[in-house]
């Protein structure tokens, strides 16, 4: 697999797809110089993988800024709790309550016995 890195243009990864005749990944990470291309897009150029290294990370970092500076603002987080993910949407999120009943299940096992 080849990393194009610091492409400057969508039609530029095909260039790399023709001559090296291998697998290309894009790296699609914002503020870098390779334009911010759709899936699609780069499909078409014959990308084979694309990676958004840190996309999340920077969101969830603003998220973070906003809930402290509310905090500091506020004595409280209230004002930002409608932004934020609720417990059921993280246990559903993490098939958290499968967890728990495949864990009671091997304990119930282990209490009786059964294997």
């Amino acid at each position: 697999m080849i990393f194009a890195e610091a492409v400057t243009a969508v039609p530029d990864y095909r260039r790399f797809v023709d001559t090296t005749n291998a697998p290309v990944l894009a790296n699609m990470t914002e503020f870098g110089v390779s334009p911010l291309a759709t899936v699609e897009e780069l499909a078409s150029a014959g990308v084979s993988l694309v990676l958004y290294p840190l996309s999340a990370f920077r969101a969830m970092s603003a998220a973070a800024r906003n809930v402290f500076t509310t905090i500091r603002r506020d004595g409280t987080q209230q004002a930002v709790i409608p932004q934020m993910q609720t417990r059921s949407e993280l246990y559903d999120v993490l098939g958290y309550h499968a967890y728990e009943q495949k864990i009671d299940e091997l304990f119930r096992e282990q209490a009786t016995g059964n294997r």
